[in-house]
Order: C-alpha cells, then structure tokens, then sequence
C-alpha cells in the first residue's frame, strides 16, 4: 500500500510539472509574440509558439521529470501550450498592449 501511494505520488508530480510547465511556456510565448509581432497575422508569432514548444522537450528530459515522451505526452504539451499562448496574444491584441 505504501508503494501505491509513492508511485502514485509521484505520478501526480509529475502530472502537476509538465502542465505548469506548459502553461507558463504558453503564457511566455503569447508575450513574447505581443512583443516582437507587428500583428495578428504575422507568422514570426507562430515560429515564436513552436520554438516555445520545443524548447519544452529537452528541458523536461534533462530535469528528469519525462524519461521517453509518448504521442499523448507531446500532444498535450503541444496543446496546453498553443491554448494558453492563444489567449494571451489575443488578449493582448484586443486590448491593444504595446510590450
């Protein structure tokens, strides 16, 4: 009982670590791409998304966090990390911030 609760523990931190991770990436590059974009249909915001995205890979190798990434883990990191950069571009251009 007590190796079901480590393991699943550790589960959950794990869990918890890549989508932080993932949000926070998301959030950075919707920032990122307020800054150096002219506007909304510039495609450098988009390079600058997967260039986020990728960085996240190694990263979570390297820490230990993800041993072998499987198609479920990089969808989600893909996806967490395109919603979250979509929305906060978006909101910065509604509101019309200049970073």
């Amino acid at each position: 009982m007590a190796t079901e609760a480590i393991e699943q523990r550790s589960a959950h931190v794990r869990a918890v670590t890549v989508t932080a991770l993932c949000s926070l990436a998301g959030i950075a590059a919707g920032i990122a791409s307020s800054a150096l974009a002219a506007d909304a249909g510039d495609p450098i915001a988009l390079a600058i998304l997967a260039a986020f995205v990728l960085i996240q890979f190694p990263l979570l190798s390297i820490t230990g966090i993800v041993e072998e990434f499987s198609t479920k883990d990089k969808l989600f990191i893909g996806f967490m990390s395109f919603c979250l950069w979509f929305v906060t571009w978006g909101i910065l251009l509604t509101t019309g911030v200049t970073i």
